[in-house]
């Protein structure tokens, strides 16, 4: 296991770990609180934590914050792809190689386990696990919001089912995964300078964040082309059966690794001519984004 990769699944873990604590007080016993639990405790990298994690290293800031934040991100996250993989969604039956929420559960439980994911973040948020003055609490739970909604991951979702099919741009692509996948990673590179109360820093930021997140949409894209389902945990090449409009497909493979490569060099640039060494474990984080196989 590559040492970044040791890092990233320790983030996890302490994710996980201050989740079930935080739901040990809940005393319910419904299928609704077991297919929000099956959904949310899936597996997965957990990814968007551990760049809230390196964001955080810019400024010193607090290690058990930045997980209690990541911790929210996760139940954003994890709504977001129970209701991704519904019937009337991507009608996905698998994810992280086990059934999806909805195979188990039933659809209308599965949707109601997202919907109470969505606002167990914001429980998360607002609570004084996350320390911090309540002009930066509210900017933190607004840009959180903002990711979630009709400019962020349901104005994606929405535009990704609405492109099925359809001859799309690469700018209109880009749009898309932006507000499906950038901008709740956005939220992640962003949420440093806001719990820094580092207000000039959030615009740059945030403008990494989605550069980073288009990054890791059109890697997971490549992965479904060219991945092993035994190591992505789903079925691969849906994409392509979907007629899913992705970069890939407006660029081609080549084009495509070319521009992962360009976004590469332009997000490392950045962020070490404005941080420096700071800046090392988020550029090694994004870097890891090219060299995972899962």
């Amino acid at each position: 296991m590559l040492d970044t990769e040791k890092k990233i699944v320790k983030v996890a873990s302490h994710v996980d770990i201050f989740l079930k604590n935080y739901l040990k007080k809940r005393t319910e016993n419904t299928q609704l609180f077991n297919a929000l639990k099956y959904g949310l405790f899936s597996g997965g990298k957990k990814f968007r934590s551990y760049l809230i994690v390196t964001s955080g290293k810019l400024f010193n800031l607090n290690y058990k914050q930045l997980i209690a934040i990541g911790a929210a991100v996760e139940c954003m996250h994890s709504y977001s792809l129970i209701h991704d993989d519904l019937p009337s969604m991507d009608d996905d039956d698998f994810r992280r190689g086990k059934k999806s929420t909805h195979k188990v559960f039933g659809e209308a439980t599965a949707i109601l386990a997202g919907n109470s994911l969505l606002t167990l973040a914001f429980e998360i948020l607002s609570s004084n696990n996350i320390n911090i003055n309540a002009k930066s609490k509210i900017n933190l739970i607004n840009a959180l919001a903002s990711s979630a909604g009709h400019s962020g991951i349901a104005g994606g979702q929405y535009l990704d089912l609405k492109f099925e099919k359809m001859r799309v741009n690469k700018n209109l692509i880009i749009d898309m995964q932006n507000k499906k996948t950038g901008e709740l990673i956005s939220f992640c590179t962003e949420s440093a300078a806001i719990i820094a109360n580092k207000n000039s820093h959030r615009k740059f930021l945030k403008r990494i964040g989605l550069d980073i997140g288009l990054l890791f949409q059109i890697t997971d894209d490549l992965l479904d082309l060219y991945g092993d389902k035994n190591k992505t945990g789903k079925p691969t090449r849906r994409d392509k059966q979907k007629g899913k409009a992705t970069v890939i497909k407006s660029l081609g493979v080549n084009k495509t690794i070319e521009f992962c490569y360009e976004l590469l060099d332009n997000i490392t640039d950045k962020l070490e001519n404005k941080y420096g060494s700071r800046a090392n474990s988020l550029v090694d984080s994004v870097n890891f984004l090219l060299r995972r196989d899962h």
